[in-house]
């Protein structure tokens, strides 16, 4: 499993990491990508604890995604199953199962002061932190999609499920769209990525 590992984390995070799966005997899947999260964590029936986290990720993310999935474990098993998921139990363990990763030898500096923000209160996902979710996905591969924020109003767009948008305006951080089968007004985070149409 350790040996895997280097494939999806940043060197120095895999020890430390595998630590952390073996201590909390988790059985880890690595699945191919999910639109909607970029990981979950349950107890199954046979009372394992079993998380996967996309295979897509890039390194950084996906060590953020693994610490969040295990601090769902602790926060449980520490505090009880009737708390919150992403109450202040689960922010408690999550600051502190991740501050021995938010190290330069794990993290590009420049990501360093971003992620020393965000733990201070994590939140449920941290592509709701617009500015590290965007630093994040520098290291992300290539690919022909566009952030809402970079695309000018008007312009008409499709998101991940098919449906299909126009951008109108900005509402305090958010962008409102307007869904053009149904009429109705959606809002998206500057950094959703959807794919520009031509007009």
């Amino acid at each position: 499993m350790s040996e895997t590992l280097f494939k999806y984390l940043p060197e120095h995070a895999v020890k430390p990491a595998f630590e952390l799966i073996v201590a909390n005997q988790v059985h880890l899947k690595i699945v191919n990508e999910r639109q909607t999260r970029h990981g979950d964590y349950r107890k199954g029936p046979s009372g394992k604890h079993e998380i996967t986290v996309n295979a897509s990720l890039n390194k950084y993310r996906f060590l953020i995604t693994l610490i969040h999935e295990i601090s769902h474990l602790v926060a449980f098993e520490k505090y009880g199953r009737n708390i919150k998921p992403h109450g202040d139990e689960w922010k408690y363990s999550f600051q502190r199962l991740m501050m021995p990763f938010i190290r330069p030898e794990i993290f590009p500096s420049h990501l360093l002061p971003l992620l020393a923000r965000h733990f201070k209160n994590p939140s449920a996902s941290s592509d709701t932190d617009v500015t590290l979710a965007l630093a994040l996905k520098q290291y992300d591969k290539p690919n022909d999609k566009s952030y809402i924020f970079e695309i000018p109003y008007g312009s008409v767009f499709r998101i991940s499920n098919g449906k299909i948008f126009k951008k109108i305006a900005i509402r305090t951080k958010r962008y409102e769209c307007l869904e053009i089968s149904s009429g109705r007004l959606y809002l998206f985070n500057p950094n959703a990525e959807v794919e520009l149409l031509p007009n």
